[in-house]
């Protein structure tokens, strides 16, 4: 009970978005096969049932249990559905409305911590845990809404059943084995893994996010480190939060162009290119105004990554796939999100500075864009060409091009025998039509 009082509820709103990587797989399986609206009311669920728990905890062991395990597989479920819904509701405009989903983060981001603050203040640690897992219960309120789109797929039974003889057990384990391995395979597409574009994807995001959230989490801490006061540091995230508001739908607006949406993906490179340039270039910034202009740009960056980061995944694999996707690629991604912000704080225990940590993070950043620049245009001139092939090969099969090529034929055909008779007729004294006859 001593370590929980000395626990206190800070207005930093620094995000916290490691805790819920690891459900990804889990909350796409179970979105592939009930969908999204009981998926995130049992998720609105969860994060109460971890926040009322947490308020019970006699120590941090407890915590990392009710809020870190329980609260975080509630947020997955949360955060899973509602991107794959998008995807359902949406297409002609779909990355704007992506962008105003993704907007809501922000949102909260800018005015939790006060309210926060106000609560600790009012009602104590544990009243805070309990009045926040009230509230995630409104998340039980928006999954009822999620109205499923298109008709139920049902699996129809065949009635002709192979047999395996149970005197051949070689036979009877492999058919276990693809069993197993179809019913895996059935809520969780591996077969993205040999998909060209979410293979660029991928690996670009992973290089990205070993530099993405850290310069997040140590912005404050560099402010103090410059001699600004608490307050002014923490304003500085609230600043960024802000920016970042607005600057997902206005970004999720302009991905939605005419000009900008059938390359999207080239998009999404420039915009981690420009959140990668923000970070190089924050070590100039000396006094608070400038670190103000940094948190305003940061926000602008931040934001039009976040509000096309979705997107740009739904336009590589589709609607159909994308929550497979999202599974896997959490997945991967984790390992980066976990070991960013540790590597970057020991960087900073190493050189007794900050801002090597903030060009470290933009240089690896700018290699993500790069990546994915080079990658993405690499994609689009072998799509291209894959594109060409199929119509000519569309234009060779149709049944037009099959009469004209049996005409064709029939003419040749009649050019080639009428040269044979001539010939046969000049060769030789005999009546053609004896020797037609003969033969």
């Amino acid at each position: 009970m001593r370590r929980i009082k000395h626990l206190r509820i800070r207005g930093e709103n620094i995000p916290n978005k490691g805790n819920s990587k690891y459900k990804g797989p889990v909350s796409s399986v179970l979105v592939n096969k009930y969908g999204s609206r009981p998926v995130v009311m049992v998720g609105g669920l969860l994060c109460c049932l971890g926040m009322v728990t947490a308020s019970f905890s006699t120590s941090v062991v407890e915590l990392y249990i009710t809020m870190g395990f329980i609260c975080g597989l509630g947020l997955a479920f949360n955060l899973q559905p509602a991107l794959t819904i998008l995807g359902k509701y949406f297409y002609k405009k779909r990355p704007m409305a992506s962008g105003l989903a993704m907007a809501g983060s922000p949102v909260f981001l800018s005015t939790l911590a006060p309210f926060n603050q106000y609560l600790f203040n009012t009602y104590g640690w544990k009243g805070s845990f309990l009045i926040l897992g009230g509230l995630l219960l409104n998340s039980c309120v928006a999954g009822s809404l999620m109205r499923p789109v298109g008709p139920k797929l049902t699996t129809k039974k065949s009635k002709n059943k192979v047999g395996v003889r149970a005197t051949d057990p070689g036979m009877k384990k492999k058919h276990k084995k693809k069993s197993i391995w179809a019913k895996i395979d059935k809520y969780l597409d591996f077969s993205l893994f040999k998909h060209r574009g979410f293979l660029i994807y991928l690996s670009g995001n992973v290089i990205m996010f070993l530099g993405f959230f850290a310069p997040i989490i140590f912005l404050a801490p560099y402010a103090k480190d410059k001699g600004i006061d608490e307050y002014s540091a923490a304003f500085l995230l609230s600043v960024m939060a802000f920016v970042d508001m607005f600057a997902r739908p206005t970004v999720g607006f302009i991905a939605n162009s005419k000009l900008i949406r059938p390359r999207i993906q080239y998009f999404f490179s420039f915009a981690v290119l420009f959140n990668g340039l923000c970070h190089l270039l924050c070590p100039l910034a000396e006094d608070y105004p400038s670190l103000v202009v940094y948190a305003v740009f940061f926000g602008l960056g931040f934001g039009s990554v976040s509000s096309i980061l979705f997107e740009s995944l739904m336009d590589l694999v589709g609607a159909q796939r994308f929550s497979s996707a999202v599974g896997l690629v959490t997945v991967v991604e984790c390992c980066p999100v976990l070991l960013g912000p540790p590597l970057a704080g020991k960087l900073v225990d190493e050189t007794g500075q900050y801002k090597y940590m903030y060009v470290a993070c933009g240089a690896i950043v700018v290699l993500a864009s790069v990546w994915l620049l080079i990658g993405n245009a690499i994609n689009y001139r072998l799509l291209a060409k894959e594109k060409k092939l199929k119509e000519t090969t569309k234009k060779i099969h149709t049944p037009e091009s099959r009469e004209s090529e049996s005409l064709k034929t029939s003419k040749s055909h009649d050019v080639i025998v009428k040269s044979i008779k001539s010939q046969k007729s000049k060769g030789s004294g005999v009546n053609p039509s004896e020797r037609e006859t003969n033969i």
